[in-house]
């Protein structure tokens, strides 16, 4: 196992050099000049010698070659530069964001594997009946309705009570209780489409996995249902349940711009915004690279669990 995982931590190392190296060849061609519009954002007027004077305190005028150095040698030390627009830190941007993003997905983690598992395993269990066709209903509408859209009947809802939604945030170890009202909502409204996700991909592994010999042999044998399905059928359904789980889990980290903005959440979403609003280079390839290495790490958790489940994977590797 640990030979195993010492190898999938090093093939990481040169997926990442590639995204950072196409990342920062990518938008270096993109057109729009930050400094122009940092320096013009108030309404005045400046001068080509002062618009070129800052690119050049920047760092903008140094040769291509020079930049990608730059940029290339502080990335072991996790040095990404700093923001053209606030010339803060890009990592203390990032991470001054991406906590709220990661608390928002998680929770929505949370309510779909606990609500996907039992509408996944009934569905699958009670195929063609009754059961099974309410399950799928209300998983093709997860699936059909836009995160941001049941965002906004859920804020009409809340407001029919006589009540507001708590807006914007506050941290979790500050007030626990006003941070869940806050998070509870946008997690709801995104937890139903990953929910809807995990639970027709659970239901197809499970009739998939009930189809073949091995379970009917279990059965053949004499096994009890309850075993029969739990430790022969659940545990072989689970691999591809988990490669959907944790990658809708790496695709909330930065893909919850529209939710954030209809729940008026700063997180790493509406920082994406911002840096493409601005055309600020470095926060938008240290935002980037963020989620690419999340997409990284998290399969090669994916991966860790298969060969913890399936110990073949690990015997092949």
């Amino acid at each position: 196992m640990l030979k195993y995982a010492i190898k999938r931590i090093l093939l990481m190392i040169p997926t990442l050099l590639a995204v950072a190296v196409l990342v920062f060849l990518v938008l270096r061609v993109v057109p729009g000049d930050i400094v122009e519009l940092k320096l013009t954002a108030e309404g005045g007027e400046v001068s080509l010698e002062q618009i070129e004077a800052e690119k050049t305190r920047l760092g903008l005028n140094d040769p291509l070659h020079i930049q990608f150095i730059k940029y290339m040698s502080g990335l072991p030390r996790g040095d990404l530069g700093i923001s053209l627009w606030t010339e803060e830190p890009v990592s203390e941007e990032i991470f001054a964001r991406i906590g709220l993003s990661f608390e928002l997905a998680l929770l929505s983690t949370f309510l779909a594997v606990i609500i996907a598992f039992p509408l996944g395993t009934l569905s699958a269990l009670f195929r063609g009946t009754f059961i099974d066709y309410v399950i799928r209903i209300i998983t093709i509408g997860g699936i059909a309705v836009p995160s941001f859209w049941l965002g906004m009947l859920l804020i009409m809802l809340v407001l029919s009570f006589g009540k507001l939604p708590p807006l914007g945030t506050v941290s979790l170890f500050v007030d626990p209780l006003t941070n869940f009202n806050q998070m509870i909502w946008p997690a709801i409204s995104v937890g139903y489409r990953y929910t809807s996700v995990v639970s027709r991909m659970l239901r197809s592994s499970i009739l998939e996995v009930l189809s073949e010999d091995y379970i009917r042999t279990a059965r053949a044998k004499g096994l009890y249902e309850k075993i029969v399905i739990v430790k022969h059928g659940m545990r072989n359904a689970l691999l591809p349940t988990i490669t959907v789980i944790g990658l809708e889990f790496a695709f909330l980290l930065g893909g919850l711009v529209v939710t954030e903005s209809v729940f008026n959440l700063n997180g790493i979403g509406k920082l994406f915004v911002d840096s493409v609003v601005r055309n600020d280079l470095n926060l938008l390839q240290g935002l980037v690279l963020t989620v690419a290495t999340s997409f990284v790490v998290i399969n090669l958790i994916i991966d860790l669990f298969y060969a913890a489940l399936d110990p073949r994977i690990r015997y092949q590797s």
